[in-house]
């Protein structure tokens, strides 16, 4: 009758010992990996092509290029793509961190793979804007080495990094291709109410007065420590419990795993005091990027409405640090509507996934196979996407679904228009909040220059390295790591004990009852941690909210606490209008130009308008027709973005002289005529046949390009491989 207990308790005995060995080994693991000149966890071999420390502004970060795996093929007139880590806490690799990564995939689809990592320590004097103007220098670097490429880098910026490439991109565009920005906050306040407790840490610390005394404590250095343990607190329940007793429930299996991932988790980094006081100030307590107030040394406005590129946001609602909120509220921030985006030549696709926490993102193998597949495989189709916005929907294939060929990988994406009230839709501030934040912006200012002028000059003089370095140590999160190395003697029993266990192990029967009763006991540990969690961050906004939006704060700080007008709306350029006009005038120059190819290209695009979405298999054959002479002859990616955009902006311009000119572009031929508009029904059938409206579209366009009445109806559509042998 004691046979469960028994059992129970060796297996117990037996997983404490091999648990803290593995605690053991992470500890040596966390040694070794600081130790080394550069370390980093990508999976992939990489070769150095530009060391940030040799530039004339030097920085601690460097541009690799990874190396193929063997069995991987690279075709070189594919774009390539540049993966740009977070330096948030952590060190670089997150984005190459398994074969099912933002990398991998990446390479499968062959595009030439590069990555911007960093050293553990920023070069004294450093500022975010010389990395800026590093990474730049990255860019045309790569471009240099691929001249054969049909277009300019993809660059893909996780968090932090996310909005550092935003902000380069504002100032550079010309340096770059499609920007996928993924759990990256480009508009901090934002959020949903019981939801995002991280945003309203500004406030209830009195601002970022806190930061300057961590970097000045630190002796001109920021421990990105800190940084990890804000993100440790958002969830107490993981931290203090779930990682751990998942680790000694599976200790048999769970071990490389969870080493794998500690090896990312606990390689910490610095940033210089300035760099991390520019971060706090102009991002999190004052979210000056999204309305357009910050600018770079020699004056110039760092304006997101300036970037020329797609953008592609990838966030998610399960990110409790970046809440889709804070991923796309920027776009509420800066544009009045899908017109106004369109009017910035602007096009942003956005995708949220339901339920992916914030490391998921950049570390899941299920969204590196999904997500990040889809994207790299359709890069083209969302570099040539007319302006405006977008959502990309992503539907398995099965048997049910048409022309599945068309469609790489497992899945099919299409972009559905979207306007800004489904962006309203997933939540946000209303003017009071905005108002709360504005006034906790205020508190911020007035705290920092208080300390700079009483305080800081008192603890720099007392700060020195030797207290920085011996402070840093000290840090709660790195004592952890040190205290189960085998730097502690009182470990050495752990090695051979854990050995000996191995070879004897005795784990318990899955049905022992004492093994449910384990477990039970963890759910009520949770239970009790997550409801500590929801009182704690309750009580912290209310308190936020409270003091904030107290109506005499907010009126010492020159705000109206009854106005309804948005706070943070950017400054309209004045002569973005004069310009647009300019353009419009000069696209009305060109309504009957172009010849067949744009004359196909918009009744293509006239035809598609009504379904408000594009799919990956109609792209996929206008890819394949896009080398027809009868066409599109010798039209190459960037020949062909700029056509489609053009007629996209004159059928908004004025759709019905649009229409009208088609005639007077089509040649005499009337095979020519025939081929295109064979072509336009091709694309347009690769989702499926043609409903009432794209019949009736497709009936004007018929008529337009002058082939009869006969010639309308799907019975006439040539086949695929026909249409195919033509254009070849």
């Amino acid at each position: 009758m004691f046979q469960p207990a028994i059992e129970y308790l060796t297996d117990t005995a037996q997983r404490t010992v091999l648990f803290c060995d593995v605690m053991r080994q992470r500890g040596d693991q966390y040694r070794e990996h600081l130790a080394q000149t550069a370390p980093h966890v990508l999976n992939y071999e990489a070769e150095l092509i530009v060391d940030g420390r040799t530039l004339t502004r030097p920085v601690n970060y460097g541009l690799v290029r990874i190396v193929p795996p063997k069995g991987i093929e690279i075709d070189l007139r594919r774009r390539p793509f540049v993966i740009v880590d977070p330096r948030a806490g952590h060190g670089p690799g997150i984005g190459g961190f398994k074969a099912d990564s933002e990398i991998g995939v990446a390479m499968k689809a062959g595009h030439p793979c590069y990555f911007v990592g960093f050293l553990p320590d920023p070069v004294p004097g450093q500022t975010l804007e010389d990395v800026g103007r590093a990474e730049a220098v990255f860019l045309e670097k790569v471009m240099a080495l691929h001249p054969e490429a049909e277009g300019k880098p993809c660059v893909i910026g996780n968090c932090q990094a996310g909005w550092a490439v935003m902000m380069l991109a504002s100032v550079r565009p010309e340096l770059f291709g499609p920007i996928i920005i993924a759990g990256s906050p480009l508009s901090y306040w934002n959020g949903v109410h019981g939801r995002n407790p991280m945003r309203y840490s500004g406030g209830l610390l009195g601002g970022s007065w806190l930061t300057a005394l961590t970097g000045d404590l630190g002796a001109g250095k920021f421990d990105g420590a800190w940084l990890v343990q804000n993100f440790e607190n958002l969830n107490p329940a993981n931290t203090l419990w779930t990682k751990q007793y998942n680790l000694y429930s599976k200790i048999d299996t769970e071990a490389p795993r969870y080493l794998g991932f500690e090896r990312y988790w606990g390689g910490h980094v610095n940033l210089n005091a300035e760099e991390m006081q520019f971060i706090v100030d102009q991002l999190f307590v004052g979210n000056n990027l999204a309305a357009g107030k910050i600018q770079t040394s020699n004056g110039a406005p760092v304006d997101l409405r300036n970037i020329r590129s797609p953008i592609v946001v990838f966030c998610s609602e399960g990110d409790n640090i970046t809440p889709p909120q804070q991923a796309l509220g920027w776009i509420l921030d800066l544009y009045d509507s899908v017109d106004d985006i369109r009017a910035h030549d602007q096009t942003i696709v956005y995708s949220v996934h339901q339920t992916i926490g914030h490391l998921g993102i950049f570390v899941s193998a299920g969204i590196a196979r999904k997500e990040y597949t889809e994207f790299s495989n359709n890069i083209d189709l969302i570099d040539v996407l007319p302006p405006g916005l977008y959502e990309a929907i992503f539907e398995r294939k099965t048997d049910d679904t048409v022309n599945p060929e068309l469609a790489s990988g497992d899945w099919v994406m299409r972009c559905e228009e979207r306007t800004l009230d489904d962006i309203r839709a997933l939540g946000g501030n209303d003017p009071a909040d905005e108002r709360c934040f504005a006034a906790a912006a205020k508190v911020s200012e007035i705290n920092l220059a208080l300390y700079r002028a009483f305080a800081q000059p008192f603890v720099r003089a007392l700060a020195n390295p030797p207290l920085a370095e011996m402070l840093q140590k000290l840090h709660p999160l790195r004592v952890t790591y040190e205290l189960f190395s085998d730097e502690n003697p009182m470990t050495a029993i752990l090695k051979p004990m854990a050995s000996w266990i191995r070879e004897h192990r005795s784990p318990a029967s899955p049905d022992n009852p004492f093994i449910s009763w384990q477990e039970s006991i963890s759910q009520q540990i949770i239970a009790t941690l997550n409801a500590w969690r929801d009182a704690r961050d309750h009580f912290a906004e209310q308190i936020f909210f409270t003091t904030y939006g107290s109506p005499a704060l907010q009126a010492a700080f020159g705000l109206d606490p009854t106005s309804t007008r948005p706070l943070r709306r950017p400054a309209k350029n004045p002569w973005h209008q004069e310009l647009l006009q300019m353009r419009i005038a000069e696209l009305k120059g060109n309504m009957s130009a172009g010849g067949l190819r744009a004359a196909t290209a918009r009744a293509l695009l006239y035809v598609g308008q009504a379904r408000g979405a594009v799919d990956e298999r109609g792209f996929a054959i206008v890819r394949r027709l896009r080398g027809d002479p009868n066409l599109a002859p010798s039209t190459s990616l960037p020949e062909f973005k700029a056509l489609v955009r053009e007629q996209f902006h004159l059928l908004l311009i004025d759709p019905q002289a649009a229409l009208a000119a088609i005639p007077k572009m089509l040649p005499e031929d009337t095979e020519a005529r025939r081929l295109a508009l064979e072509a336009i029904k091709q694309v347009l059938t690769a989702v499926g046949p043609l409903d009432g409206n794209d019949q009736e579209r497709l009936a004007r366009v018929t008529q337009l390009f002058d082939l009869g009445e006969a010639a309308i109806g799907e019975a006439n559509i040539i086949p695929l491989a026909e249409l195919q042998s033509k254009a070849s």
